[in-house]
């Protein structure tokens, strides 16, 4: 069985977990990738881009779980990724049942 512990940061759980949901549409436009950009450096970006690339969901949850865990986040540390996560999804100007669906999975599984 495979080790789902890292040893990011906050900003690297942040930008695997925004990348994560930009999964959910069918393409990552520019929008998102500035949008990411502007709350984690563009290294950070780059670097857990490739990683959240090659994971499935499975794995990616489970990085992302055990990461909160490992930093200790409380519920208003988890309260603001999802305010970042929801920023993502408004970004376009549509909150799309995709959308919607994996934010309410997101908090019932980070809670």
């Amino acid at each position: 069985m495979r080790n789902f512990t890292t040893d990011w940061s906050s900003d690297e759980l942040k930008a695997y977990l925004l990348l994560y949901c930009t999964h959910c549409h069918v393409e990552e436009t520019e929008e998102d990738k500035e949008l990411i950009i502007s709350k984690v450096d563009k290294d950070t970006y780059k670097r857990i881009h490739k990683e959240v690339d090659k994971d499935n969901d499975f794995q990616s949850l489970q990085k992302i779980m055990n990461t909160i865990e490992r930093l200790g986040y409380t519920d208003k540390d988890i309260d603001v990724l999802i305010a970042d996560i929801k920023e993502l999804f408004l970004d376009d100007g549509e909150f799309d049942t995709l959308e919607q669906n994996m934010l309410r999975q997101l908090k019932h599984l980070l809670k």
